[in-house]
């Protein structure tokens, strides 16, 4: 059996490197990924904390963040195509559509 402090270990290194990849890169595929490592972290900890509790609602949650992961994905990436199709770039600090 491998304890709980573990997997929180692990979940707050995911969360490291992703903070660090959304704060530090200018590619927007990268900040994406950074967003899903962050995600990965959340349902480490919900699922090991569903497991010490014997309580299937966090694991229940985890399903659902996985679900939101997978659209935030799907919008990301078509938004991402539609920028690059424009713009010809995917830097970050390149992108200022919104700017009047």
């Amino acid at each position: 059996m491998v304890p709980t402090t573990h997997y929180l270990m692990l979940s707050a290194a995911l969360f490291t490197i992703g903070v660090v990849g959304v704060l530090t890169r200018r590619n927007v595929l990268i900040i994406l990924m950074s967003i899903e490592l962050i995600l990965n972290a959340v349902n480490l900890n919900l699922i090991a904390f569903s497991r010490q509790l014997s309580d299937v609602t966090g694991q229940i949650f985890a399903i659902f963040v996985i679900t939101v992961a997978a659209a935030e994905a799907a919008v990301g990436l078509g938004i991402l195509i539609a920028l690059f199709r424009t713009r010809e770039t995917v830097n970050a600090d390149e992108i200022d559509l919104l700017k009047g």
